[in-house]
């Protein structure tokens, strides 16, 4: 079976931990959505951030909606003038039949400017999309947290 990339990327509203949470939650909720990955299929995942975003380690998104198993890494983009700010994006190796052509790449909110030409997907129900993560949320409750909300408040 061959591996395959799958690619996305968002902003964050802001440098706080729920702020990069949220963003990253709803990236990787499309992306698993649109592609349907199951997290036993995934090799490994990587994301970044800009250096501007440091309040929360992204990879702690998938670790909250259940992803235990997968290897995961978190690592900052270059410093480019100019460069989007506030942005996080994920790298996913995902163990798919499926070909080149058929996996769905996703950039929203002001990351769709960076692949417009990749940022063309269906149109998104935010409050169901909200609602499947706070679904899986409650599922894994506890998954991979390792600051509880109480410590963190």
């Amino acid at each position: 079976m061959p591996c395959r990339g799958v690619r996305g990327a968002t902003t964050a509203d802001e440098n706080t931990r729920e702020a990069i949470l949220k963003a990253t939650r709803q990236l990787l909720a499309l992306m698993i959505r649109l592609n349907d990955i199951k997290p036993e299929d995934v090799a490994s995942a990587i994301f970044s951030t800009t250096p501007d975003l440091n309040a929360e380690f992204p990879a702690l998104a998938a670790r909250q909606l259940g992803w235990v198993d997968v290897p995961l890494l978190c690592t900052h983009e270059i410093s480019v003038p100019g460069s989007l700010p506030r942005c996080i994006r994920i790298l996913l190796h995902w163990n798919t039949d499926k070909s080149a052509h058929e996996i769905t790449h996703v950039y929203i909110k002001e990351a769709a400017n960076l692949r417009p030409d990749l940022s063309q997907i269906p149109p998104v129900d935010w409050e169901e999309l909200e609602a499947w993560i706070t679904e899986h949320l409650a599922a894994h409750s506890g998954d991979g947290d390792s600051h509880s909300e109480e410590e963190t408040s």
